[in-house]
């Protein structure tokens, strides 16, 4: 992954792995404005939802993940 961009990184990350915290995201990738990376792709058209999430440490921080449609079954 070193020649994309953070953005590619965390929207690759979010389909592949399903979630993404602001730690994670500066342990995995080194980018720091998480928040931002999720604006862009918000306004690219992503649907991304936030929820709190605390850490072992005791901090409440925002974890996003993808909001994926529901499949379509066809029962026959």
């Amino acid at each position: 992954m070193m020649d994309m961009t953070q953005t590619e990184k965390v929207i690759a990350h979010l389909e592949t792995r399903g979630s993404l915290t602001p730690l994670q995201a500066m342990d995995y990738y080194g980018i720091m404005r998480l928040a931002a990376r999720i604006g862009e792709l918000r306004r690219d058209g992503q649907r991304i939802a936030s929820e709190p999430y605390r850490t072992p440490g005791g901090a409440t921080v925002s974890r996003y993940k993808l909001i994926r449609e529901p499949q379509m079954t066809l029962t026959l």
